[in-house]
């Protein structure tokens, strides 16, 4: 191995430390907790090499953010099984969704909640939270009928980030998420429609 390809491989351990540890200590603690000092502490490094690899926190919580989206994607595409996608299966992409948001709160926070520099929406969107869309898209587009696939799936999308959000907060009792889920997927997705008829 050359001296730049070790180089090269050190950077990237470090890089990959320093979102882990950001990462542990904003689900343990909080991301108030995630410093640029603390982190620098936990790793035995300086500060200086943290901003050699991030100039800012908000940078630190974007990387972390991308590992989210592509824990997410992951997840979502595991719930739905191939094939045609009826109301159970989007019932398991639901609860997939939700399910991660409450094992993950800070990792969900970094996603969507905290500022982590990521463009959304937009041709700059990193390719992790275009996936973690499109595992969204793929199921639940032929369920759109006449909407617009895109606006139907954003919307089934900012329901369930309401429920989580809202849930998380105190502001909707937690045990009553599987009614809540149900009565969303009444909404989008008919009981009676062409798949679920078949």
């Amino acid at each position: 191995m050359s001296v730049h390809e070790r180089k090269a491989r050190e950077r990237a351990n470090r890089h990959k430390l320093i979102v882990s540890t950001a990462r542990e200590l904003a689900e343990t603690h909080g991301w108030d907790a995630v410093t640029t000092r603390r982190l620098a502490e936990r790793i035995e490094y300086s500060q200086p090499v943290l901003y050699s690899h991030f100039r800012s926190r908000n940078e630190i919580v974007g990387a972390v953010a991308l590992e989210g989206f592509a824990e997410l994607t992951a997840a979502l595409r595991a719930a739905v099984p191939e094939g045609p996608v009826d109301r159970e299966a989007v019932t398991a992409l639901a609860h997939a969704y939700t399910d991660f948001a409450e094992r993950n709160p800070a990792l969900y926070d970094a996603m969507f909640s905290l500022d982590n520099g990521l463009p959304f929406a937009d041709e700059a969107t990193p390719a992790p939270l275009r996936e973690g869309y499109q595992a969204l898209l793929d199921p639940l587009q032929d369920h759109a009928g006449s909407d617009a696939p895109g606006l139907f799936v954003e919307t089934f999308w900012a329901a369930l980030h309401g429920l989580v959000t809202l849930t998380r907060a105190g502001r909707m009792p937690a045990d009553q998420v599987p009614q809540r889920l149900t009565l969303l997927i009444d909404r989008f997705i008919p009981r009676r429609g062409p798949r679920d008829a078949a």
